[in-house]
């Protein structure tokens, strides 16, 4: 229940906002302008009181003015959300609003990436990071609902900001994917020995540090390699390796921990394991046993796992919100929302992902290329691959799998027809997936997509396969909502791919991990 104080200053706040006085309709260009935005209200009452917008004759003026008052607001709402934490009454409150504080930092962080004078960047690469930004709002709310709390809070830390953001992406819209060039900052990602490391049979020899269990290494733990990188001079790759090992830790990378390379023995030989999950008391995004946040991450040969098994609900093995972040021959082992692609540009290469609800999920923009998916048997027989989240229609976000194989895991073979598995279900409105040329096993039910919840985003999604194979490719009867489409038109097709949808062209190169630009 709100209580009185509350409800009358947001009453107050609505006829406010909603008042032409208040306004001061005056501004006939900021009018103009704001009128091809999907929130002009606030767009108007924002910009017509800034006193410094400047002229706004052209559309970059008013970009410009706009992302420049969008970035005060999410200033004044990162505030507002650090001022809160005395408010929060028990535990669960506290998980959700940490999580708040830290995504409303890095939706400063990604909105300062757009307006920076001294490091312009390009029409798509402004797109990428406002998505990011209204992807962090989300999950901010996100984690508040599904632990059941805190619902008082919400209103008091957004400040108009996702309408301003999302204003700010329509206004941004169709930026070029294929003529960006590296991500500011990031030029020198890679020296010619780095690049070895990622065909090297002798990792240890090219390692910023080691770790190792038996005490061969510089650290024992992966977390203190971590701790020590922190503390490293400059922004060049940073290279961990890490011996084979069960390592039981929970890591995270922060955002200023940038262009870290983590490098393994292989799959199921160097492990990082967790167990926290939704059922245990954390938010999803805090659940990761890897969280990945700082830019141009790599990540090769190594298993990143959660054991807290089915029944306790989402349980994240990792969570990437690095941007241009790859992972090459590596496995993902969970049950329910194992693989957290969380926002920004993604690659995975030759990786094995397992899991059972939901176990692909997220906002970024992502391409899996040559990955093995495994279904698992889950405990109420029904499993969907993947939970794409797209809130905006004008987000450049997705999750495009290509040239996969999606197949049952060796607990769920035998089983197979007593479970229904689906290629994804709509998590969010505008949710985004297609299947490329992908391999598709008998586990696949024929119907192939499933809903979220009655109608909700049938219209509204895009879910999209095109010249997949195997017995479960089979197109003839599929659902038939309107967001679903069987492409046809190679240009279609293309724009999923490596090349375009996440720019790979012009960044993975400097990696030397293999990939294919096309289709």
């Amino acid at each position: 229940m709100t209580s009185f104080p509350l409800l009358a200053s947001l009453i107050f706040c609505c006829i406010f906002l909603l008042s032409p006085v208040a306004y001061g309709y005056t501004n006939s260009e900021i009018t103009s302008w704001c009128g091809q935005t999907p929130h002009p209200e606030s767009c108007e009452y924002f910009l017509v009181n800034n006193q410094n917008k400047g002229s706004v004759k052209q559309k970059p003026d008013f970009i410009k003015a706009l992302l420049k008052v969008t970035l005060e607001r999410a200033e004044q709402a990162e505030s507002n959300t650090r001022g809160l934490g005395t408010k929060c009454r028990n535990k669960l409150e506290k998980a959700a609003w940490d999580d708040c504080v830290l995504l409303y930092e890095n939706t400063v962080q990604r909105i300062n990436l757009t307006v920076d004078p001294r490091k312009p960047c390009s029409q798509y690469e402004m797109q990428t990071w406002l998505s990011t930004a209204l992807t962090n709002l989300q999950t901010c709310i996100d984690g508040f609902k599904e632990l059941g709390v805190g619902g008082y809070l919400l209103p008091l830390m957004n400040n108009n900001v996702s309408s301003l953001i999302s204003n700010a992406l329509a206004m941004n819209k169709n930026g070029s994917q294929s003529n960006t060039g590296y991500q500011k900052g990031f030029p020198d990602w890679v020296k010619p020995g780095d690049r070895k490391l990622l065909q090297s049979t002798n990792p240890s020899s090219q390692a910023n540090v080691v770790v190792a269990q038996d005490g061969s290494g510089n650290y024992k733990t992966i977390g203190e390699a971590v701790t020590a990188a922190g503390k490293r001079s400059g922004s060049g790759r940073y290279v961990i390796y890490v011996k084979a090992g069960t390592y039981k830790e929970n890591i995270e990378i922060g955002t200023k921990l940038k262009n870290i390379m983590l490098v393994g023995d292989g799959i199921g030989k160097t492990i990082i394991t967790g167990s926290k999950s939704v059922g245990g008391g954390a938010t999803t995004f805090k659940s990761a046993t890897v969280a990945v946040e700082g830019d141009g991450f790599i990540g090769r040969g190594i298993t990143f796992r959660n054991t807290a098994g089915p029944q306790n609900h989402q349980a994240v093995a990792l969570r990437s919100g690095s941007d241009l972040s790859v992972f090459y021959q590596c496995s993902f082992e969970g049950y329910q929302d194992t693989l957290y692609v969380h926002s920004d540009r993604q690659f995975y290469r030759e990786c094995d992902i397992y899991g059972t609800v939901d176990f692909i999920f997220g906002n970024a923009a992502v391409v899996f290329q040559n990955c093995n998916i495994y279904a698992r048997n889950p405990p109420n027989k029904t499993n969907t691959v993947t939970a794409q989240g797209r809130t905006d229609p004008n987000q450049n976000t997705g999750i495009s799998i290509q040239n996969c194989r999606v197949t049952a895991a060796s607990d769920l073979k035998g089983v197979t027809g007593s479970v229904k598995t689906y290629l994804g279900r709509p998590w969010k409105q505008y949710s985004r997936t297609v299947f490329l040329k992908t391999f598709l096993d008998s586990l696949v039910d024929p119907a192939g997509w499933m809903p979220w919840s009655g109608n909700f985003a049938l219209d509204t999604l895009y879910y999209g396969e095109y010249l997949n194979t195997g017995p479960g490719s089979s197109t003839a009867n599929r659902v038939s909502w309107k967001g679903y489409r069987v492409i046809t038109s190679v240009t279609e097709a293309a724009k999923f791919t490596v090349g375009n949808f996440i720019a790979g062209g012009s960044w993975l190169p400097a990696t030397n991990v293999p990939f294919t630009s096309g289709l």
